[in-house]
């Protein structure tokens, strides 16, 4: 078990304040877990169930799945949508269910790009540049433009139906991750130099804090490997989005927050600790990857996170915080019956996707 003072267990429990909009209730934060459970786009029964639950177990953020903004963004079976306004009542009923519940919401802004599926989207698979092997075409000036406005126009549905903010994912190979690779080599002004390989996200991010409220909180998504990105670029974003007064948190997501980097010229220091120096104005800074236990969280606001994301621990418990800081020596244990995630409220379709796609998740 990882080493950590009594006094920073004590500071999970301490409620968050975010420049805009309410704090949250403590420093647990639900990740964007794929979950599968609303086909066509429009909310179920069982996601909006899975979600609540989570709320109502003590999570001082619920974040929902990615949702996907454009038609051709669909990268998952049963993946919840709002890119149209047929999408907005169960939008609405999910952001007042997390609400009465006590918890604050936020909606994650996805599009699949190259990783997106024609079969469940009818259209072509679009990209930042042809790719044969995928089936996919790059998309003309115009077109990047007009995915922009579908994310500024997803962050305006996810105002309207009541969700306390939203959370831009640039993160794990998605389309804007696919914009920030080097690979990117456009000849637009889209792509090719660092600078134009930035500037869907800068617009992005622009057009959503101008077209939503004073106290609507944005958030951000970035993971520094693994999507072809180097540190330098990553850590050189984030300081800059950091320091912009756009957003209100920056959600790093390293896939373990305990180690190191890959990148042999960087592994002078943990892979946290070089975005945790940087300066972050009003901006909080989470962490996301592999934590499992109260002293795991403790760890990750030692070495300077603000909050951190939990993701397999709130599948496996809907109260993973109220568990976490009862019990500093409560950790993970899996895999787990099929019996013990239906009294999770995880349902069908998810349970399925954590069987076959997970492993030694489900026994």
């Amino acid at each position: 078990m990882r080493q950590t003072s009594s006094k920073t267990l004590a500071a999970l429990a301490v409620p968050l304040d975010l420049a805009r909009g309410p704090a949250w209730g403590n420093r647990f934060a639900m990740a964007p877990l794929t979950n599968h459970q609303s086909p066509e786009g429009t909310l179920s029964d069982d996601e909006y169930t899975w979600l609540v639950r989570r709320a109502e177990g003590g999570f001082g953020m619920v974040m929902t799945c990615a949702a996907h903004v454009s038609r051709a963004g669909q990268a998952f079976p049963g993946q919840l949508a709002v890119w149209d306004d047929a999408f907005l009542p169960g939008l609405t009923r999910l952001a007042a269910g997390i609400a009465a519940a006590g918890g604050v919401s936020a909606l994650q802004l996805h599009h699949g790009g190259r990783r997106s599926d024609t079969r469940l989207t009818g259209v072509d698979v679009v990209a930042p540049l042809d790719e044969p092997a995928k089936n996919a075409r790059a998309l003309t000036t115009g077109e990047v433009e007009e995915v922009i406005a579908d994310f500024i126009a997803g962050a305006v549905r996810a105002e309207r139906a009541g969700f306390h903010g939203v959370e831009v994912h640039g993160a794990h190979g998605y389309l804007i991750c696919q914009f920030l690779s080097p690979r990117n080599t456009r000849a637009d002004r889209y792509g090719g130099s660092f600078e134009n390989r930035q500037r869907m996200l800068w617009e992005i991010l622009r057009g959503v804090r101008a077209a939503t409220g004073p106290d609507f909180q944005v958030g951000l998504r970035l993971t520094p490997e693994r999507s072809g990105i180097p540190l330098a670029e990553a850590r050189a974003l984030a300081a800059d989005v950091l320091a912009s007064g756009l957003i209100d948190y920056l959600d790093m997501s390293l896939w373990d927050a305990f180690k190191e980097t890959y990148e042999d010229a960087h592994r002078d220091r943990l892979l946290i600790e070089h975005f945790a120096d940087l300066p972050r104005g009003n901006a909080r800074l989470g962490v996301a990857g592999k934590i499992g236990s109260a002293p795991d969280a403790a760890w990750c606001l030692e070495h300077g996170a603000d909050f951190v994301l939990i993701g397999a621990g709130a599948v496996l418990h809907h109260d993973f915080p109220v568990l976490a800081l009862a019990d500093p020596g409560f950790r993970l244990v899996q895999p787990r019956p099929r019996e013990h995630f239906e009294r999770e409220a995880v349902g069908p379709l998810f349970l399925e996707y954590l069987a076959t796609q997970w492993n030694d998740f489900v026994s």
